[in-house]
């Protein structure tokens, strides 16, 4: 029975179908179509522009807004950019990360934050290797001679400066340990070796963990040589010297003291 509104049978249909070997579908196929490389190169190359491009700004252009975000297979491989928002210490400060610097529109197009509840949350601290400078008054400490000294200066050099930082591993107080740089007067300057030679800083004596990216005896030659000409904490007489570490290590044993006896 023919359906009103058709113009063929059932049977009809079903004689004009027939079954087609999968083999025989792919002989079919105009395969001169994709020998022409005008029809695929320009979507291989948009495709691997595309991929090239997330690569980029996954590994050098996105921002990393702090210490735990930064991937452990950049230690020791990768630098980070940035602007100094606050020097807490005499070897330690919080940086802004600012990937791509002004060839990525910092400063013209992107803006650093300066108040402190934008900063919140969004910077990198930052602990300088190889060195150690006079600890400042915290935790009911005293402060150490030359601490003010030291952190004084350090402020001055980098603070709302942009810096690199070489960077090789997070300490146990989630700080960035890292060789850093900043330019002044058009050169390049290490900042640790800087604070070394003006006698602001000792090298860092701690014999488990100590970083130093390969300038441990270019510090200690820097040391010398501000011990030699009794610059900054070697001004004191000898007898009355005592190092970073070993202040540390005195309020430490001060503090399991004062613990005990409560």
């Amino acid at each position: 029975m023919v359906w009103p509104f058709t113009s063929a049978s059932k049977k009809d249909d079903e004689s004009s179908r027939h079954s087609v070997a999968w083999d025989e579908s792919l002989n079919g196929t105009d395969w001169e179509h994709y020998k022409d490389p005008r029809n695929w190169v320009p979507t291989l190359l948009v495709t691997t522009t595309v991929l090239a491009s997330l690569q980029l700004y996954r590994s050098y252009l996105r921002r990393i807004p702090g210490a735990t975000y930064i991937q452990p297979a950049f230690f020791r491989k990768r630098s980070l950019f940035g602007r100094v928002t606050s020097v807490g210490d005499g070897d330690n400060f919080h940086m802004y990360h600012t990937p791509g610097g002004r060839l990525a529109g910092w400063g013209w197009l992107r803006r650093v934050p300066t108040k402190k509840t934008q900063l919140r949350n969004m910077t990198i601290p930052i602990r300088i290797a190889g060195i150690d400078a006079p600890e400042n008054a915290h935790f009911g400490r005293p402060a150490q001679p030359g601490a003010t000294d030291a952190l004084a200066w350090l402020s001055s050099y980098i603070l709302g400066r942009q810096v690199r930082a070489k960077i090789y591993k997070r300490d146990q107080y989630d700080r960035i340990v890292a060789t850093v740089f900043v330019r002044r007067f058009l050169l390049r300057r290490d900042v640790g070796l800087e604070m070394l030679k003006r006698g602001l800083a000792t090298v860092y004596e701690a014999k488990i963990g100590a970083e130093y990216g390969g300038l441990e005896e270019k510090y200690k030659a820097a040391e010398r040589k501000a011990k030699e000409k009794k610059r900054g904490i070697w001004g004191a007489e000898p007898e009355f010297f005592e190092s970073p570490r070993d202040y540390k290590t005195r309020m430490s044993a001060d503090d399991s003291k004062s613990n005990n006896t409560k």
